[in-house]
């Protein structure tokens, strides 16, 4: 026995002699046992099992020769071939249990998985799988499994995440029918569901196939529309699969083949390659569980190849051999955790399990495994670094950090195209870089090198074909009284017309497959069909797409998939008009009767200001009562007018800075007056009014008055829902003439105010009636387009083709053929134009007169400060001629009393005087001032003279 372990022994033994001091007994701790069994349960004879034998028998050899793991105690590996048969599995794990194993390694199926998990739970034995990959293994039914490789729910995901990068909606499952196959396809489509992708069909392969099942199985997934296969089948025989899909010409251009991970097993354990077999697998994209690449792995690699050639084994190493070598440790390690915390190897008989009277089975020799339960805890706390990277558990009992290598076969081998883990999804990258790094799972990240797909083609397969040999499709048209240039059918079920079917079959033309269709007309013919229910039946399946006038509204997205619009349309109203009649005093019309007046009162407004603004220093505002408003009126008006004397006054113009402004702002308002008037009038002499009052959406709501809609539409909803109208106040209509006679009746009289209506139909509508105008303006944006079921490839080809028809002009011309005809020339805009008030101009008039009051306020503040000045030089002018007279008398006395007067201030004159003064012209006042002012300093320099001589006398 090692120093180490005696040493623990002799520290147990103080403990319990201290613990023990009031007794007389003595404890003595059990050694541990020299060696633990072991169990294996494997098909010997199969491609995991030649690779998984040969590395469990080297990983015991290597426990057992580590003196760090299970001192003093040596693995004894008991292992059982099941042959691949859950009958043999679960009696070979019968009999191992008679040989009190403390652990089972295996086994390689999960289908025998099942069967033993219920063993091990029974007799609390701990079942560690390298290869059981079955999802459903991990659930709390089986609560001593513990699987050592990577579940199929990691691959499955790793899958999906493949078909979502390349943006595939439906993939076709190939599996084996039984636990293992069942399991992952289950998986499978809950991980493309989260992708918004889905299995369209579900091939199953029973086990033990022959060729002629499994060419039965391919031809009829061939008949199906996706052309991605998945294959999840035994890697024993699902090679089997690929020539009879190559016989099938499956393996050609336009196809996809996603292999699971047990191809990459056949491969990489297959020596010598038969070139014809690889032949049949060129372009498959091929899983493989992620292994990092490290010292010890290659060491492994090189130990595992000599022993194979010792042993003559033919196969090689794949990666469920690195598995089965961790799974040898991870129980060592749980083993010697087990036996260090003091734990006692021991089985007791279960009193469940005893023998019946007469039975052979010896159910009674069946123990359970006492420390069962800690060893279970102890493995599912592994925690250390094997072949496969990090082995360690999280709560589900997966192994943490699931990756897996991406190959495309090409040639005579693989290439590594990418990496898939559940850190950070698809990359280039190696998954144990990527762990050092925090986790990017942005659609920019997730990246994979280019393939070489079957038939040798480097572009990316649509993933999705129509088969000559497939079922027609089944297109739902409704077939409606009316509004024929749409939709139309005739006698037989193909016999379909109208601008919707000419859109559809023009875009399947440009499909690079061909699409049979069935057309199945829905409706009497009397009576409009409901397009909502039609939508339900394509969600439903019982039609595969819907085509016709099928608006792309809210709740039918939900349940269908529509293909990009082909026509715009929106909700419009339509109401009846009436012709206005004309009359001798239409030009009046335009304004109304306020406006006029103000307009004219504005015009002698600011006619006076100009005038008073003009008058003084512009001649031509002077003259005769007649010869000034002459040119008052030609000033104001922008016209050419002449004088008495025949001269030609082209455009008056005005001198004062403020007469110019206010004419400048003046003309601006004749500007803007005058294309007003000129708009309105044309309007009203060309306009067809409202017969209804009805003016928008929100005047036909305020109404209260019954309102026509098509009936089977969703308008009925849309006004409903939306906007609150009760439904009593709603009246369905089918027809043209009944849309026709419900306007032309009224509310009054049993009919509609106005109808509802989605443009497309209004146009039709008012190609026929002319009485009949659209009211305001559309209230409601979508399209038109085609109904399939969700997630449906067809549509987003048809979406792709309905551009193409838009880019070509196509899709135009198209639309010219059906909306073309005879119809009544009008323009929307000119129904309901009313009449021009003051309203609209009460702004522009008010700065007009506010301009020309401070004009005028300007004008007269210059006035009084003029006539001031002027009045003052009439008054200095007087005392100079009495100085003179009193100057012989007393020169000196005279003098000074001129002083004190030319010093008094004069008084204004009358308001006769300012009158007068405002009627001179500017150029004789400016002069007699001018004059004066002369004359002032004349008489001042003369009495100075005589008052200088009087003095000398």
């Amino acid at each position: 026995m090692p120093m180490g372990a005696l040493q623990v022994m002799l520290l147990r033994l103080v403990l319990l002699a201290a613990s023990a001091a009031t007794t007389a007994v003595t404890v003595t701790a059990a050694p541990p046992p020299s060696e633990v069994a072991v169990g294996a349960l494997f098909t010997y004879d199969s491609t995991i099992g030649r690779a998984a034998r040969l590395a469990i028998e080297l990983a015991v050899d290597d426990v057992n020769a580590d003196r760090t793991v299970l001192a003093g105690t040596r693995l004894n590996l008991l292992a059982q071939d099941t042959n691949c048969s859950g009958f043999l599995g679960a009696v070979e794990a019968l009999q191992l249990m008679e040989r009190n194993v403390v652990a089972v390694i295996g086994p390689q199926s999960s289908g025998i998985g099942h069967v033993i998990s219920h063993v091990v739970n029974e007799l609390h034995v701990p079942l560690l799988s390298f290869a059981a990959t079955d999802p459903t293994l991990s659930a709390s039914e089986y609560p001593y499994f513990i699987r050592t490789t990577i579940s199929d729910y990691f691959q499955m995901n790793a899958v999906a995440s493949i078909v979502d990068y390349y943006q595939w909606k439906e993939v076709t499952a190939i599996f084996v029918d039984d636990d293992y196959g069942r399991g992952g396809v289950s998986a499978l489509g809950d991980a493309l569901a989260a992708k918004r992708a889905r299995i369209s069909y579900k091939a199953a392969i029973p086990p033990n196939s022959n060729t002629d099942v499994i060419n039965d199985v391919l031809f009829k997934a061939n008949m199906m529309e996706s052309r991605v296969m998945v294959v999840h089948v035994n890697p024993d025989t699902g090679t089997r699969i690929f020539s009879v899909a190559n016989k099938l010409q499956m393996m050609a251009t336009g196809y996809v083949w996603i292999v699971t991970d047990w191809l990459a097993a056949v491969l990489d354990s297959s020596t010598s390659r038969d070139r014809k077999e690889m032949s049949h697998i060129q372009g498959l994209i091929v899983l493989r569980q992620h292994t990092p690449e490290s010292v010890a792995k290659n060491k492994f690699i090189s130990k595992w190849n000599n022993a194979a050639r010792n042993r003559s084994i033919t196969s090689g190493l794949n990666s469920y051999g690195f598995y089965a070598y961790d799974s040898v440790w991870a129980i060592a390690r749980g083993v010697d955790q087990f036996l260090n915390n003091g734990q006692q190897i021991n089985f007791s008989t279960d009193p469940v399990l005893h023998d019946t009277n007469g039975s052979s089975l010896h159910l009674s020799t069946l123990k359970i495994f006492d420390g069962g339960e800690q060893m279970l805890q102890q493995l599912l706390l592994t925690n250390f670094t094997g072949l496969t990277g990090r082995v360690q558990f999280n709560s589900d009992r997966n192994l943490v950090h699931p990756a897996y290598d991406i190959l495309n076969i090409g040639g005579s081998g693989s290439r590594l195209i990418g990496y898939w883990s559940n850190y950070s999804g698809l990359s280039v990258a190696a998954p144990e870089i990527l762990y050092q790094k925090p986790p990017d799972t942005s659609s920019i990240a997730q990246r994979l090198h280019n393939v070489v797909w079957p038939g040798d083609s480097t572009t990316t397969p649509k993933g999705w074909v129509f088969p000559n040999n497939g079922q027609p499709l089944r297109v739902g048209v409704p077939i409606k009284p009316s509004f024929k240039e749409l939709v139309a059918a005739g006698k037989g079920p193909d016999n379909v017309t109208g601008y919707c079917i000419d859109i559809f079959n023009a875009a399947i033309r440009l499909l690079p497959y061909p699409v049979p269709c069935q057309f199945i007309a829905i409706g009497d013919g009397r009576k409009n069909p409901n397009y909502d229910d039609i939508i339900s039946m394509v969600a439903a399946n019982s039609l595969d797409a819907a085509v016709g006038d099928f608006a792309i509204v809210r709740n039918r997205t939900k349940i269908a998939e529509f293909t990009q619009p082909y026509i715009e349309s929106g909700l419009v109203i339509v109401a009846p008009v009436k012709q206005a009649t004309s009359s001798a005093w239409a030009f009046l019309k335009p304004f109304t009767l306020e406006m006029w007046c103000v307009t004219g009162a504005l015009f002698i407004f600011v006619g006076i200001v100009v005038w008073i603004l003009e008058h003084r220093s512009n001649e031509e505002f002077r003259g005769s009562p007649r010869r000034q408003l002459i040119t008052i009126f030609c000033v104001l008006s922008l016209c050419e007018g002449k004088h008495l004397d025949g001269k030609l006054t082209a455009g008056q113009n005005t001198v004062s800075a403020l007469g110019r402004f206010v004419l400048i702002i003046w003309l601006f308002v004749v500007l803007i007056i005058n294309s007003s008037y000129t708009a309105s009038l044309t309007s009203i002499l060309t306009v067809q009014q409202l017969a209804t009052g009805i003016t928008g959406i929100d005047s036909l709501i305020s109404s209260g008055l019954p309102i026509g809609y098509q009936a089977g539409k969703f308008t009925r909803n849309y006004l409903i829902e939306e906007l609150n109208i009760p439904e009593s106040r709603l009246v369905p209509l089918n027809t043209i003439q009944e849309y026709a006679d419900a306007l032309k009746r009224g509310p009054k009289d049993g009919g509609v105010v106005a109808i509802v209506d989605e443009m497309p139909y209004v146009e039709i509508f008012l190609s026929y009636h002319c009485n009949f105008r659209i009211v305001g303006q559309e209230f409601t944006k979508e399209g038109w387009g085609f109904a399939f079921k969700r997630d449906f490839p067809l549509a987003a080809d048809l979406s792709t083709a309905i551009l193409q028809l838009s880019e070509s002009g196509q899709l135009q011309r198209i639309h010219d053929e059906w909306f073309t005809r005879p119809s009544c020339s009008s323009d929307d805009s000119e129904v309901g134009a009313t009449r021009l008030g003051l309203g609209s101009f009460w702004g522009l008039f008010l700065v007009c007169a506010l301009i020309c009051l401070l004009a005028l306020l300007v004008f007269f503040i210059r006035i009084c400060w003029q006539y001031n000045k002027y009045s003052n030089s009439e008054a200095a002018g007087e005392p100079s001629a009495a100085a003179a007279a009193a100057a012989a008398v007393d020169a000196a006395a005279a003098a000074a009393d001129a002083v004190e007067r030319q010093r008094r201030p004069s008084r204004l004159g009358s308001f006769k005087d300012i009158i007068q003064f405002v009627d001179k012209k500017e150029e004789e006042i400016k002069k007699t001032m001018k004059r004066r002012v002369s004359e002032k300093d004349n008489n001042q320099a003369a009495g100075s003279s005589e008052a200088h001589s009087v003095a000398s006398a």
